[in-house]
């Protein structure tokens, strides 16, 4: 399959990061059928360049704005032009508070996540001074405690009509705020692959998984009600991920949906059987050793992605029928050694990888290197070639 890369890529040095344009428009096409009709906001944290980002939002039809992940992310964004950014995460750093908050009066959508009283009382006060009231979205907790199990993530505060009403009822008079909308990501469903390496461990996550879906539609629907008792003009309740935007099209209290990791289709949505994307975005590496007969060395390699620590963390190969990690040394920061099966590798040569995870590839490089077909097509810079670091 990459032979065809030879020549489209012969020119630059490794390693490189790549992006297929054709498999990353079959992806926008996929995201595009699988949420239906309903809004689209993208995760900007799975694409982590300026360039793809407006590259994505003009192909898809129905994007609404962004998801960022950091406020100083956030400011760069706005100062790039764009528009309708959600922060994923609370921020409880002033100086970015303000800065964000100077875009608001100017007139930028600017909302910020919240589900403790602490993020309240500090941006009703940073509010208060600068004579803003702050757009808020409530993140509320739609895990799944299974008792001998936690199934999602230890995420928001917010995790049933109980801890809701009195946070409700705290914030429902407080001039300095505006309640714009509400989220419930279902990480259990949207981020779990139901097909890992362990056959028993997929059946074990499906049949979880089936339960989930099950109480994450009746408590984020009675959560959004009771929210919209208290505030009833919310402007979007958000929902999903790409790994859950069959079911969350089909959420009637859900508005939008946010999506990032499809595009790229990084090696950890292989885990998924209902997706079937292309694989769009990745690295190369030079072999520059070889030790023994079907053991070759390439330069660099170590890029793996965050989470439980874990041999799925690792990235994979773009043919992975024909190579393997040595099981003592895997992804290694200067060399990874690399078993050969089948396939003639000689000193000088290119093997291609995939991240395990989307947006994390672009912290490694400056530059995505774009191909269509057998033609190179440009290169993009990633957040890091425009001299960020966020996180």
């Amino acid at each position: 399959m990459t032979t065809r890369w030879d020549q489209p890529f012969g020119h630059l040095e490794r390693p490189f990061a790549w992006l297929d344009f054709d498999a990353l428009d079959k992806n926008i096409q996929i995201v595009q059928g699988a949420c239906g009709g309903k809004p689209i906001r993208l995760a900007t944290k799975s694409i982590r360049s300026v360039e793809v980002l407006r590259y994505i939002q003009h192909q898809l039809v129905n994007v609404v704005g962004f998801m960022t992940f950091t406020a100083a992310e956030t400011i760069f964004l706005l100062q790039q032009q764009f528009d309708d950014v959600l922060l994923g995460y609370p921020v409880m750093e002033e100086t970015a508070i303000r800065q964000l908050l100077h875009f608001v009066q100017e007139g930028k959508t600017v909302t910020f996540m919240v589900d403790r009283q602490e993020h309240i009382q500090l941006l009703a006060k940073l509010g208060n001074e600068m004579g803003v009231r702050v757009p808020i979205c409530i993140d509320i907790n739609v895990s799944n405690d299974f008792k001998l199990l936690y199934f999602g993530t230890k995420r928001s505060s917010l995790y049933s009509l109980e801890t809701l009403t009195p946070f409700l009822q705290a914030i429902k008079n407080n001039p300095s705020i505006e309640v714009v909308g509400a989220m419930g990501y279902e990480a259990q469903i949207a981020g779990v692959g139901n097909r890992p390496a362990n056959v028993l461990k997929g059946r074990v996550i499906e049949a979880m998984q089936a339960q989930a879906k099950k109480q994450v539609t009746q408590f984020r629907r009675l959560a959004i009600a009771h929210i919209k008792a208290y505030f009833p003009n919310l402007r979007f309740v958000n929902g999903g991920g790409s790994g859950s935007m069959t079911y969350t099209t089909q959420q009637k209290e859900v508005t939008e949906i946010t999506v990032g990791s499809a595009f790229y289709a990084p090696a950890l949505f292989d885990q998924f059987t209902h997706l079937q994307l292309e694989k769009a975005a990745g690295f190369a590496l030079r072999v520059t050793r070889q030790p023994e007969k079907n053991i070759v060395v390439c330069h660099g390699g170590g890029y793996t992605a965050s989470g439980a620590i874990g041999s799925d963390r690792l990235p994979v190969f773009y043919e992975p029928t024909n190579f393997a990690y040595l099981s003592l040394e895997g992804a290694g920061e200067v060399q990874t050694p690399i078993k050969v099966k089948g396939k003639n590798i000689e000193i000088g040569d290119t093997i291609y990888f995939r991240h395990a995870k989307a947006g994390e590839l672009c912290e490694r490089f400056q530059l995505l290197h774009g191909v269509r077909g057998d033609k190179y097509v440009g290169s993009y810079t990633t957040y890091r070639g425009d001299g960020q670091c966020f996180l």
